[in-house]
């Protein structure tokens, strides 16, 4: 059994999309597999949009993604986990690579991904850098993780001191437990967060993670959880 895991706060525009390619791949690879949107707190219509395609639909009221996430394995029946956000489309390829990598015994992986629409001329620049310095480091981001459940459960599953880059510190717990894969296979997600960021602003989050990485996001501060924070669709 799989279990894709979706955490989901007010998703409801890019939920549609997410889920349908997550089925419609899932079932190209024809694996018994569940699907499991953990609704946090949502005042949309994320909860129906999940409904109305036949997938499980957890409600939680965390607003902190490694709590969500850990929320939706808690109710998981799948011996592997696959960690898709709820704004990014995967395929057959990526979930049938991360199968692979589990079967040839890898601990864990996931896949690195590409933008749908513009994104800003930085950004052009950085994501490709990124990705070649990420494969080089094993490091990836939580767009599309998979692991072993044994290995999810040894780790502790996503820490839940941070409220952000819990998958890097994820990763990271990951790859002492044994080998961690990136495939080739990439995915498509939202360029939402890049299309309106000054370059300003993605060199500050930048050094923030080179710096001090998890451990600068152990407050809701400046987050998006707070209630000064923007809408994630907006």
């Amino acid at each position: 059994m799989i279990s894709f895991v979706i955490p989901a706060h007010n998703e409801g525009k890019c939920l549609p999309a997410t889920l349908d390619a997550l089925i419609a791949a899932a079932e190209q690879v024809g694996r018994p597999y569940e699907v499991i949107v953990v609704n946090d707190a949502s005042t949309d219509s994320t909860g129906k949009v999940a409904s109305q395609r036949g997938v499980r639909v957890i409600d939680v009221a965390h607003r902190h993604i490694a709590a969500t996430r850990n929320a939706g394995v808690r109710e998981a029946s799948g011996d592997i986990l696959f960690f898709v956000d709820a704004d990014t489309q995967t395929n057959a390829g990526a979930i049938a690579a991360g199968l692979s990598a589990i079967e040839q015994g890898a601990v864990g992986g996931g896949c690195h991904f590409h933008f749908d629409g513009q994104i800003p001329w930085w950004a052009r620049i950085l994501l490709p850098i990124g990705n070649v310095a990420g494969r080089l480091r094993t490091i990836v981001g939580g767009a599309f993780l998979f692991c072993r459940r044994a290995a999810f459960e040894a780790v502790g599953g996503f820490c839940e001191r941070y409220f952000a880059l819990e998958d890097m510190a994820f990763v990271k717990a990951l790859k002492r437990r044994g080998r961690f894969v990136i495939p080739r296979e990439t995915v498509l997600t939202s360029n939402r967060k890049l299309r309106t960021m000054p370059l300003w602003r993605a060199l500050a989050i930048l050094f923030r993670i080179v710096a001090r990485g998890p451990k600068s996001y152990v407050s809701r501060e400046g987050l998006w959880y707070g209630p000064e924070a923007r809408d994630n669709n907006g």
